[in-house]
C-alpha cells in the first residue's frame, strides 16, 4: 500500500498529464491512466499569440510508461546513478531542456516551466528530509549541464515515441506523416485510398526518433461500413498487442465540418474495439486548416478563431458522448500539408494565425513523454478510469436502516391487515347503533335552503353522524364475513362444498382517473378504463400529473395480484414499470405470508428498485406473533444488494393498544456492511380518533435515536390527521433531531372553500415580483 507520500506525489504528477501510461490491445486500451486538468488548462494558455494556439494546447497528449534508460541513457552514467531514482529524473531533467532548446522554445514557455516545476514537485516530494538541499542543487544545475551538452553535443541524446494513426480515408494522415519527416515516406492519393495495409514508418526530426504506424482510412458510418471498419480496428488492436504506441493521432478534415457533422458512430465503434482508455492518448488533428472557411449566418465568411472553436467542440462533444464521460479534454492540433502553404523564414508551414504547427506536435510529445517518465521512475500508480463513474453513490446505511424499521402491513388471507378486524370485532358484541337510529327525511336544496344556519349545521351534523355510523357498520360486516369466509374454508362449516360453485362476482369498473388539463377537445381516459373482475390479476395506468398538453399523460403501468397458494398461504406482487426513450425504471414488492393456526404469522419477500442504471434487490423475512389481544411481537431479517455491496439488517418490534384507541410501539435495529454497522430504535405514541378505523384521525408523537460512526443523532416528530368540518380536513407534521434541523409541513384539503385556493395565487403573485426585482437588480449591475 502506497505511503501518504506516495499517494500525495502520484496525484501531483498525474496532474501534469492526461496520461502517463502503457497503450496496450486489451480491454482497456490503457492499463494505469491519469488524468490532468490543471496542466491541460496550463498548456492552454501557453501559446496565447491566438485563439488557436490556444486551442492545439488545450491538453497534453498521453504517453507510454517506457523503460526510462530508452530516453535518458547517459554514456557518463555510472551503475550506481542508474539504482538511484533522483538521479534519473536528475538525468531527464538535463535531456528535457536539451530537446526544448533544440525545438528551439524558451525555457520560459509556460508549458516548459509547468514541465520542470512538476518534476522539481516531485523530487522534492520523494526526496528525504536530507536529500532537499540535493534536490534543489540538482534542479539548479541541470540548466547549465544541459546547455553544455547541447552546445558540444556531447552525449548523444537519445529520445524517441511511437505515434498511431487512426481516422476516415482522405483525411490527409499519409500527407501529415510525409510533412513532419518532411520527406516522401507514405504513398497518398487525393482520388482514392493510398494506405491499405499497416505499416510502420520510422524517421527522425530534430534529432527525435519518431515511429508511426500508418493504418487503413476508416470509411463513413454507413450500416456496410460498419464491418469492414471493424475489421481495420480488430487488425491494428492484433498490430499494437506487442509494441503499444505512446500517442494516438485520430484524424478530420476541418472544411468539411458543420452543425450537422457527426462522427459518433465512428468514435463508439473505435471505444468499443479499443477501450474508453484509447481516448486518453488521443491527439485530435484537424487537417485542410488552410481551406477557406465557410460563410456564417449573416452572409459574411466566418473569423478563423470562431470557426476552429466551434469544430473542437463538436468533436470534443462527440468524444464525451462515446466514452460517457463528459470530463475529457483532448488536444487539438490543427494541420495544412498543402505544397503551396505559406512558410515562415526557416521553411516550416504556418496555419493562418502564423502558428507553425509543426514545433507545436513536437513540444506537445516531448512534454507528455517525459512526465510519463517521470510518473515511470518514482513508481506512482493512479486508478482514473474513463467511462460512467464508477463511483455510483451507495445508499447510506442510515437511510437504509430508517427504511427497514418502518413498518410493513402484513396482508393475511382475508385480504386485510388484522389490527382493524380486532377493532371492530370487540364492537360486535353489542347491539348495532345504526339499526337503533329514528329515520330521517332527506331535504330537497329548497327546503335545505329555508334552514337557519343553525339549523342547516345541526342537519348536516346529523347527516354525518349517520354517515360514520353506516360506514362503521359496513366494515364490521365486511369482517363478520371475511371471518366466516375464513371458518368455512377450515372445514367447520359449508362442508357440502357449495363454496366452490359460487359464481364470479360481477364485473365493477373502477372510477376514471383525472387526467391533466388538455387543449385537445376529446379526453383520452376511456383508453385506460378499468375493470374489477373475479381475476386476480389488476392492472391500471400510471398517471403523470405533471403531463405536458396534448399528451396522453399515462407514462406507465401498475400491477398488482393477490392469491391465496394454498391454505393459510397468501402470496401479493406489487409492481409499477415506467418508461421513456431515456429512462426505465421499476418498482416491484414480492410477498409470501403464512399464517400458522396456532398464531404466528410468517413473511418471506422481495423488494426491486431501479436506482439510475442500477438495481437494488431486498430479500426480507418477518415473524410476527400475538402474546394477548392487544400486544403483539415482531422481529425480522433483511438482505439487500446493490452493485456489489450487500447490507444485512436485523430488527424486533413490538406493540401494545391500551383499549380501542391508544397504542404504544417500540422497535430497534442495525444494518450492517463489512466494519461498519449503524443502530437505531424509535419509541412511538399513537392516539386514534373516535371512528377509527371509519375516520382516520390520528395524533401520533416518536422518539427517534440513530447511531452511525460514533456520532449519535437524537430526534422527534408529530404528525396529526383531523377534520376541521365536514369538508375541510388538515395534515399537520413536524420534526427536529439534535444537528438542530427539523421542518414544519401543513396541509390542508377542502371542498366547500374554495378560496383556499387563493393563497396559490398570492404565492405565485410574490414569486414574480421577486423575479422582477432580480431582473432589475441584475440590469443595474450590469448598465
Amino acid at each position: 500500500m502506497m505511503g501518504v507520500k506516495d499517494w500525495v506525489l502520484s496525484q501531483l504528477v498525474s496532474k501534469s498529464v492526461v496520461s502517463s501510461s502503457q497503450l496496450s490491445a486489451g480491454d482497456r486500451f490503457s492499463n494505469d491512466e491519469s488524468l490532468n486538468e490543471e496542466f491541460s488548462n496550463q498548456v492552454a494558455a501557453d501559446t496565447s499569440r491566438s485563439p488557436i494556439s490556444n486551442q492545439e494546447s488545450q491538453n497534453d497528449d498521453p504517453l507510454q510508461q517506457v523503460v526510462v534508460e530508452n530516453s535518458c541513457q547517459s554514456h557518463s552514467g555510472t551503475d550506481e546513478k542508474r539504482l538511484d531514482p533522483m538521479a534519473k529524473i536528475e538525468q531527464l531533467q538535463i535531456n528535457f531542456l536539451r530537446l526544448v532548446q533544440r525545438l528551439r522554445q524558451s525555457q520560459d514557455n509556460l508549458v516548459v516551466s509547468k514541465v520542470l516545476y512538476r518534476m522539481h514537485l516531485a523530487s522534492l516530494i520523494r526526496a528525504g528530509e536530507s536529500d532537499l538541499k540535493r534536490t534543489n542543487l540538482r534542479s539548479d544545475r541541470a540548466r547549465k549541464i544541459a546547455a553544455e551538452q547541447e552546445a558540444s553535443g556531447l552525449p548523444e541524446l537519445d529520445f524517441s515515441f511511437r505515434v498511431l494513426v487512426l481516422g476516415k480515408t482522405g483525411v490527409g494522415k499519409s500527407a501529415t506523416i510525409n510533412s513532419i519527416f518532411n520527406q516522401f515516406k507514405a504513398v497518398t492519393n487525393a482520388f482514392q485510398p493510398a494506405t491499405d495495409r499497416i505499416q510502420e514508418i520510422g524517421g527522425t526530426v530534430n534529432g527525435i526518433k519518431i515511429s508511426f504506424i500508418d493504418t487503413p482510412g476508416l470509411l463513413p458510418y454507413s450500416t456496410s461500413s460498419v464491418g469492414r471498419n471493424r475489421k481495420i480496428l480488430c487488425s491494428v488492436k492484433r498490430f499494437i498487442r506487442k509494441s503499444p504506441p505512446d500517442i494516438v493521432l485520430y484524424f478530420e478534415r476541418l472544411d468539411l465540418m458543420n452543425v450537422g457533422y457527426s462522427v459518433f458512430p465512428l468514435m463508439k465503434l473505435i471505444t468499443e474495439v479499443f477501450g474508453s482508455g484509447i481516448w486518453f492518448n488521443t491527439i485530435l488533428v484537424m487537417t485542410h486548416s488552410f481551406s477557406a472557411l465557410p460563410d456564417g449566418p449573416n452572409g459574411y465568411p466566418l473569423s478563423y478563431e470562431s470557426y476552429v472553436t466551434q469544430c473542437t467542440d463538436l468533436m470534443q462533444h462527440h468524444i464525451h458522448q462515446a466514452v460517457s464521460d463528459s470530463k475529457l479534454e483532448n488536444p487539438v492540433l490543427f494541420v495544412e500539408n498543402h505544397p503551396h502553404c505559406k512558410t515562415d523564414i526557416t521553411g516550416e508551414k504556418i496555419l493562418p494565425n502564423g502558428q507553425v504547427w509543426k514545433c507545436q506536435f513536437l513540444l506537445l510529445c516531448v512534454c507528455t513523454k517525459v512526465l510519463g517518465d517521470v510518473n515511470t521512475i518514482l513508481q506512482l500508480r493512479d486508478g482514473i478510469e474513463l467511462g460512467p463513474s464508477n463511483t455510483t453513490r451507495l445508499p447510506s446505511l442510515p437511510h437504509l436502516l430508517s427504511s427497514f424499521l418502518r413498518h410493513r402491513t402484513v396482508v393475511g388471507p382475508s385480504g386485510a391487515d388484522g389490527e382493524a378486524d380486532v377493532i371492530l370485532s370487540s364492537d360486535m358484541e353489542g347491539e348495532d347503533e345504526y339499526n337503533q337510529l329514528p329515520p330521517i327525511r332527506i331535504l330537497t336544496k329548497t327546503e335545505f335552503e329555508k334552514l337557519t344556519k343553525l339549523q342547516q349545521k345541526d342537519y348536516l351534523d346529523e347527516l354525518d353522524y349517520r354517515e360514520t355510523l353506516y360506514m362503521k357498520k359496513q366494515l364490521k360486516e365486511e369482517a363478520h364475513r371475511r371471518g366466516e369466509e375464513k371458518i368455512r374454508k377450515d372445514g367447520t362449516l359449508g362442508s357440502d362444498g357449495s363454496s366452490d360453485n359460487q359464481e364470479p362476482p360481477e364485473a365493477v369498473q373502477l372510477p376514471d382517473m383525472a387526467v391533466p388539463p388538455s387543449f385537445d377537445s376529446d379526453c383520452p381516459v376511456h383508453r385506460y378504463r378499468c375493470l374489477l373482475t373475479g381475476e386476480q390479476w389488476l392492472a391500471r395506468p400510471v398517471l403523470d400529473p405533471h403531463g405536458w398538453d396534448h399528451d396522453v399523460g399515462f407514462d406507465g403501468i401498475n400491477l398488482e395480484i393477490v392469491t391465496e397458494l394454498k391454505h393459510n398461504v397468501v402470496a401479493s406482487v406489487t409492481g409499477q414499470l415506467s418508461k421513456d426513450k431515456q429512462d426505465f425504471s421499476i418498482q416491484s414488492e414480492c410477498t409470501a405470508v403464512y399464517v400458522d393456526p396456532r398464531g404466528p404469522t410468517y413473511t418471506v419477500g422481495l423488494d426491486i428498485q431501479s436506482a439510475t442504471k442500477n438495481m437494488i434487490y431486498t430479500v426480507h423475512s418477518n415473524a410476527k406473533v400475538r402474546h394477548f389481544k392487544h400486544n403483539v411481537t415482531e422481529c425480522g431479517v433483511c438482505v439487500t444488494s446493490f452493485g456489489e455491496k450487500n447490507y444485512i439488517g436485523a430488527k424486533i418490534e413490538d406493540s401494545v393498544s391500551v383499549g380501542k384507541r391508544l397504542k404504544f410501539s417500540m422497535n430497534a435495529g442495525c444494518m450492517g456492511i463489512f466494519r461498519q454497522a449503524a443502530y437505531g430504535g424509535s419509541l412511538e405514541a399513537t392516539l386514534r380518533g373516535r371512528d377509527y378505523p371509519v375516520r382516520n384521525e390520528s395524533l401520533s408523537m416518536t422518539l427517534t435515536i440513530l447511531s452511525f460512526n460514533k456520532e449519535t443523532v437524537v430526534g422527534g416528530s408529530f404528525q396529526t390527521d383531523f377534520r376541521l368540518s365536514r369538508g375541510t380536513g388538515m395534515s399537520v407534521s413536524g420534526n427536529l433531531n439534535s444537528r438542530k434541523m427539523g421542518q414544519v409541513c401543513v396541509k390542508t384539503s377542502s371542498s366547500d372553500h374554495v378560496e383556499i385556493a387563493l393563497i396559490a395565487v398570492i404565492s405565485m403573485f410574490r414569486a414574480l415580483l421577486r423575479r422582477r426585482a432580480t431582473n432589475h437588480r441584475e440590469t443595474l449591475e450590469t448598465g
